[in-house]
């Protein structure tokens, strides 16, 4: 299939449901809601939202419905970012190739719009309007599902382990802990929301489970990799900034050559995973093998 047409329409749809649910710039608190948007809308790919989507049509469902939960996914994506760049985690100047919130509205402006963009996910994810047609009962799965892979033994929870560890020698299990729930956690979600809105059965549901839990940690290795091998143009932030800080990532631990294998290991087990949907999940190997080769 054609990938880069697949997304960018997908893209096209997100971002203008983005900009239809989220307050307006001129929206008082207007600097508030600038703030929000500025890192919503700074040029992220939607991989989250766009493997909902794909998650979504895998099981024959429309994918107009995911439209809301994708879009909410987004608003969590983008709140952990803003947070994630603050000088007291990260202190990261550039994300996505433009300078960070905090650097743009200052650093109680982008604590605040990180919370609200957080808040704002929960509000569209429990509006009835929104929702229409969904039964109530899936609804209800999918903010669970949500919720947890964003909390504290999900991704908040990755980050805190992420961090103690910086500086430090952590063993393999630690590691895989630390990607598994500060990256791989919302991709599942992700996945699994897409596929309960879709319509999946259980057998459908844990084979996209295990393609989401593959597919989430390949691609933080291979954000890893890229850590080191990449530039700032394709990372939209500053290269080698794990190794200056001692984060523990697969390439400090295993070297580079040991983590691309890793990554296409994790790559084919995804792949693997969508086998019973035939065509329909075609887009989900395509992103697999996109979140794995940009890193080659």
């Amino acid at each position: 299939m054609d990938l880069k047409s697949y997304l960018d329409h997908r893209v096209n749809q997100v971002d203008k449901a983005l900009d239809a649910v989220l307050p307006k710039e001129s929206t008082l608190p207007a600097g508030l809601h600038q703030a929000m948007r500025y890192s919503i809308f700074a040029g992220g790919k939607r991989i989250r939202p766009v493997l909902m989507i794909a998650a979504c049509e895998a099981v024959g469902g429309d994918p107009g419905r995911v439209m809301p939960a994708a879009c909410a996914m987004e608003m969590i994506h983008t709140y952990s970012l803003i947070h994630d760049d603050l000088p007291a985690m990260d202190d990261d100047d550039f994300r996505r190739g433009r300078p960070t919130n905090h650097k743009v509205f200052g650093e109680a402006t982008a604590i605040l719009a990180g919370d609200a963009l957080l808040t704002e996910a929960f509000i569209l994810l429990s509006n009835p309007d929104a929702c229409r047609g969904i039964d109530p009962e899936i609804i209800r799965r999918v903010v669970h599902t949500i919720a947890r892979c964003a909390g504290s033994l999900g991704m908040v929870g990755g980050q805190v382990v992420d961090m103690e560890s910086e500086g430090k020698t952590i063993d393999f299990p630690t590691l895989e802990y630390i990607h598994t729930h500060k990256t791989g956690a919302l991709i599942l979600a992700a996945i699994q929301a897409g596929a309960l809105i879709g319509g999946a059965d259980d057998a459908a549901f844990d084979s996209l489970t295990r393609y989401g839990e593959a597919a989430g940690l390949a691609f933080q290795v291979a954000d890893d990799i890229l850590d080191v091998v990449g530039d700032q143009a394709q990372l939209g932030k500053d290269v080698g900034s794990d190794q200056a800080r001692g984060k523990a990532t697969y390439v400090s631990l295993l070297g580079v050559e040991e983590a691309r294998r890793r990554a296409r290991e994790l790559k084919d087990l995804a792949i693997s995973a969508l086998d019973p949907f035939g065509e329909r999940a075609e887009p989900l190997r395509s992103i697999a093998n996109y979140i794995v080769d940009r890193s080659s």
